[in-house]
């Protein structure tokens, strides 16, 4: 029963993603940037699936067991306004790629530290200005998933990853995702305000 309505509450909110076909990362991208296009609208898909797992029984996975979280994530949604989209940057993407690289076969988690932190790792591969951040997803294989994880944010404090989603500030992304050791699979999110590739 659990995993026919987990099923279910996918197709429900995979049908109202207007996400097009391409790859895991592009879909992420096209997730969050569906997000920031229409948070309001998006709010309401989150208390939509969490009422159906509320009356269809057992807990869902993907943060909606962490009610508070959740219901912080929808009142943050309800009054954010309207973003334009991250636009895809590739030198962002390989800064992402290569954090995924060096985790992914040990299973370590966390943001690196010495030549793996974020700002090495861009200045290996490129020039990037303003504002810059990352944000790490664990476990989740579905790009729904990742950013409903990331928006709800369950255990983090100053839910510091949806802000990074709705940061203004932010306009271009690199996204690269893979094989976990330890929790399957794994999402690197790389954003800065400007970033041009070495």
């Amino acid at each position: 029963m659990r995993a026919a309505f987990r099923l279910a509450l996918l197709l429900t909110l995979a049908a109202a993603t207007p996400a097009a076909a391409g790859s895991f990362e592009d879909d992420v991208l096209a997730e969050i940037n569906y997000a920031r296009a229409n948070p309001a609208g998006y709010a309401r898909e989150l208390r939509t699936a969490a009422a159906e797992r509320q009356y269809g029984g057992g807990l869902a996975s993907v943060g909606y067991a962490d009610e508070d979280a959740l219901h912080e994530a929808v009142a943050f949604l309800r009054s954010q306004p309207p973003l334009p989209p991250l636009r895809h940057d590739e030198g962002l993407a390989a800064a992402a790629h290569a954090f995924v690289g060096a985790q992914s076969r040990r299973g370590d988690e966390g943001h690196g530290r010495g030549p793996d932190a974020l700002g090495p790792r861009l200045q290996r591969h490129g020039v990037y200005a303003g504002l810059t951040a990352e944000s790490l997803s664990y476990g989740y294989d579905n790009p729904r998933d990742v950013v409903i994880q990331l928006v709800v944010d369950s255990g983090v404090p100053g839910r510091g990853h949806r802000k990074d989603i709705f940061r203004r500030a932010y306009q271009a992304a690199g996204i690269a995702c893979g094989p976990h050791a330890v929790h399957g699979a794994m999402c690197v999110i790389d954003y800065a305000g400007a970033f041009v590739q070495r």
